[in-house]
């Protein structure tokens, strides 16, 4: 089995929510830190990239439709490097680099851009489809933290608590 190294490492700024980075859109965002690889890593060919892989959590507004290979586009990678998105909420930044680990010790791949971004403060207020024709019981939900559209029976067997939530909760316990 191979080894996977982490070569390079970049980081988007962490911004407040509706701070100064509050008009870059995700997927603007997500192509900072891959340019900025490019830029800094100008020897390696990028055509040789196997995959792309980001994390977002949220993937309800400007951050939807696999934000991975939008980002990876806007960075001027190559179009054949294929990209794609996952999303284990919290956690979906360290999958990805966890997922990109595990194809490059598995052999699938050899090069892999890993990592995530997520824009809290452009996050939208989505409303479902109504049960009927020309219904009018339709209720907006804001998307930027915590559960939407919740199905009452999991809500029943779990509660619908948010990460900070639930962190105060572990805190207290």
């Amino acid at each position: 089995m191979k080894n996977a190294y982490i070569i390079d490492a970049i980081r988007t700024p962490f911004g407040r929510y509706a701070g100064g980075l509050a008009p870059v859109r995700a997927d603007d965002l997500g192509a900072l830190p891959i340019k900025a690889l490019m830029e800094r890593n100008p020897t390696v060919n990028w055509e040789q990239v196997d995959d792309v892989i980001y994390g977002c959590a949220n993937q309800a507004g400007e951050d939807n439709r696999n934000v991975g290979r939008m980002s990876a586009l806007l960075a001027g990678l190559p179009y054949q490097v294929p990209a794609t998105t996952v999303n284990r909420l919290c956690g979906s930044s360290l999958d990805a680099v966890a997922m990109a680990a595990r194809a490059i010790k598995a052999g699938e791949a050899e090069l892999i851009i890993a990592g995530g971004v997520e824009s809290m403060s452009r996050a939208p207020f989505v409303m479902g489809k109504s049960d009927s024709a020309y219904g009018r019981s339709q209720k907006i939900e804001d998307t930027t933290m915590g559960w939407r559209f919740i199905n009452p029976k999991l809500k029943e067997m779990y509660g619908v608590e948010t990460m900070p939530q639930t962190a105060e909760n572990v805190a207290e316990q």
